[in-house]
């Protein structure tokens, strides 16, 4: 099932997030959807809060990347309840998406 899709300055992009229980109900099928509405966007990545849910889970489909980086054909990935860690060290930009 396609979900709605939350773009740049809606409030729901800007709400904390919180975790989700491993045994959550549901969660295979919201994770199947995730991925429907990310194919469905032609993107490579949908975080919960872009969907409207305020909760830490985030998919990703690193293949369309493949061709600049070969370990990422055939790379899919849910991350359920992530924490980003800062690094030290030069800042690297890249185009998004």
């Amino acid at each position: 099932m396609r979900l709605p899709v939350y773009l740049y300055g809606h409030p729901v992009l800007r709400k904390s997030c919180s975790d989700i229980a491993p045994d959550r109900e549901g969660l295979k099928e919201l994770i199947e959807n995730m991925y429907t509405t990310m194919y469905d966007s032609e993107g490579v990545g949908l975080a919960g809060p872009q969907i409207g849910l305020a909760e830490r889970i985030v998919v990703i489909d690193a293949d369309p990347v493949k061709d600049s980086f070969p370990e990422c054909e055939g790379r899919r990935f849910t991350l359920i309840n992530p924490e980003v860690e800062v690094l030290d060290g030069d800042t690297v930009t890249r185009a998004e998406g």
